[in-house]
């Protein structure tokens, strides 16, 4: 008999992370922009929204600022979702 598979407290079965790569234009971008950007927030009333609730992570801690600078190498997690910041391309 196979193994029961695991569900989550809406009784769902887990699903795997979705990756998604945001390729920086400068040195930084903000929170609220970058959620906006990569479409994980419609607006930046939403984005502000997200991050006050506390549903945003940056690097595996919860990020409770909208204008937090986000640089090549940092992660940032909401629903599910993985953004990984790479740096901006010279040349």
């Amino acid at each position: 008999m196979p193994p029961a598979a695991r569900h989550d407290a809406r009784g769902r079965a887990p699903s795997l992370m979705e990756s998604l790569e945001f390729h920086l234009r400068g040195a930084f971008i903000a929170l609220d922009a970058l959620l906006k950007a990569t479409g994980l927030a419609e607006s930046g009333g939403a984005a502000k929204q997200l991050i006050v609730d506390g549903q945003v992570r940056v690097d595996g801690r919860e990020e409770l600022r909208r204008g937090a600078k986000l640089r090549a190498g940092q992660t940032v997690e909401l629903h599910g979702t993985r953004v990984s910041i790479v740096a901006a391309h010279t040349g």
